[in-house]
């Protein structure tokens, strides 16, 4: 009998296929069809902290130097004036083997598909994930593949990507390039069926574990430093996992009270499986068509739980434009001698304003740096928007218009985070939960459930229930 491996087919066995591929039953932490135990997922994965730290260590995985920005830090209390402008940390995740924070999530995976004995493992990612995944392959003697969704139709591929691809190859890994759209999933399964490796997905509760280290690294460096953990830490947000990690680790350090602050870059307007929009925005992660969509409805990735749940920890969430991060990206090299990528510079942007609102003795942390290379450099992503018809100017950002301007600050004080409504992300969380699942009755685990995904209160739950009219106790 021939297998049917049509779309259609392949998603009605994605169950059996992700079960296969990553060792884990998910409907093992079901507790109803809205809820489940989110804390049981993830110490599933049977690494406590401590073992994650060992793990890491020996894969040349973390302890990171957390480097303080002091000309930037000068620029900013300038702007401010008075007592304003607190101190700016950077933590240099580029240090790590293949160059950003994202080893900490590969070397738990790639460990745990070689402790279970997989001969290989396979990552969806156009991003720095598949050169972490490659690299951890690499060390463990392991065959990796990476999926990318890489162009469009015209067979045009963004220079960050193909930068991405050729770290991926250098690192041993089997580059699969898509276009944009639905077969990225459906190639994916198939490879995973096909091949019987494991799922390093950044969604598991492996890859999240392994970001707790980040946090805690920040919290115990500060405090040990400066006696005090820091008052604020920015995350660039994207799928979630990030913040997540980072936010689960400050508070396993005793960091509780640190701020957790995510930042996009603002790519309203552009769809994100948009053929003609798929190369009219000039950052492929930490951008608001990710942010948004996966802190408002989590289990959209491709695990059948996510781990990364952001609107769990995230105190603030704020917005700045491509032009900004582009600003900063420079004036990091510039002034402090630092060239990096442009995923962390996102963070940076928000962390430079977000300063001028905090005491002088107060410190923000920005959570992570990446590696930076020929096709991520922002020349090369101003070049390539220009060649797409994008209009690149100098000016106030406010102006910008996502897939058709790109505008530089003419100064770092029109640097202006834009802050999101994170109630309204809270709530419309809440509702996708329901719709997206069908629910008709809710029970009293279910209501404690969508408080601790939403950090909304009793009454604000039971009142987004009963306009779904929903029975609850």
């Amino acid at each position: 009998m021939v297998k049917d491996d049509s779309y259609r087919a392949v998603m009605d066995r994605r169950n059996e296929i992700m079960k296969r591929a990553i060792g884990m039953d998910y409907s093992s932490f079901e507790i109803s069809p809205l809820s489940f135990d989110y804390e049981a997922l993830m110490s599933s994965t049977g690494y406590s902290l401590e073992d994650c730290i060992r793990i890491q260590s020996d894969a040349g995985v973390g302890k990171t130097p957390l480097l303080e920005l002091k000309n930037l830090t000068s620029v900013a209390r300038l702007i401010a004036g008075g007592r304003k402008g607190a101190r700016i940390f950077i933590k240099d995740e580029a240090s790590n083997p293949s160059g950003s924070f994202k080893d900490r999530r590969a070397a738990i995976s790639v460990h745990h598909a070689k402790k279970l004995g997989y001969s290989g493992v396979v990552a969806a990612t156009s991003g720095n994930y598949g050169a972490a995944a490659a690299s951890q392959a690499a060390m463990k003697n392991l065959k990796c593949i990476v999926l990318q969704e890489c162009f469009d139709s015209r067979g045009i591929g963004q220079p960050e990507i193909l930068e991405k691809q050729r770290k991926c190859e250098a690192l041993g890994a089997e580059v699969i390039q898509l276009s944009v759209g639905p077969e990225l999933f459906h190639t994916f399964l198939l490879t995973l069926e096909e091949t019987g490796y494991f799922n390093a997905s950044l969604y598991s509760s492996f890859g999240i574990a392994g970001i707790e280290t980040l946090g805690y690294e920040i919290a115990e460096e500060t405090r040990r430093r400066f006696g005090r953990y820091p008052e604020a830490v920015v995350v660039t947000h994207a799928g979630g996992g990030n913040l997540t990690g980072t936010a689960r680790g400050l508070i396993k350090a005793g960091a509780a009270e640190t701020k957790v602050i995510g930042a996009s870059v603002d790519l309203t307007g552009l769809h994100m499986a948009s053929d003609t929009d798929f190369n009219r925005k000039s950052f492929t992660t930490g951008h608001t068509g990710f942010g948004v969509p996966f802190a408002t409805y989590p289990d959209r990735s491709d695990v059948p739980r996510s781990a990364a749940r952001p609107l769990r920890y995230m105190d603030r969430y704020v917005t700045v434009r491509q032009g900004e991060v582009f600003y900063m990206t420079e004036a990091l090299a510039q002034l402090e001698g630092l060239e990096r990528g442009p995923a962390g510079n996102t963070s940076l942007a928000a962390a430079f304003a977000l300063s001028l609102e905090m005491d002088k003795d107060e410190i923000i942390v920005v959570q992570e740096t990446e590696y930076t290379g020929a096709g991520k450099h922002h020349l090369s992503q101003l070049s390539f928007a220009r060649r797409n018809g994008i209009e690149i100017s100098v000016g106030d950002p406010r102006t910008e218009v996502p897939g058709r301007s790109i505008v530089l600050p003419s100064s770092p004080g029109l640097i202006r985070p834009v802050e999101m409504d994170i109630m309204k992300l809270r709530k419309s969380l809440a509702g996708n939960l329901l719709s997206m699942r069908d629910i008709r009755t809710a029970g009293h685990e279910d209501i404690r459930f969508l408080m601790e995904e939403t950090r909304l209160g009793r009454n604000e739950v039971i009142g987004i229930l009963d306009g779904f009219g929903i029975i609850h106790p």
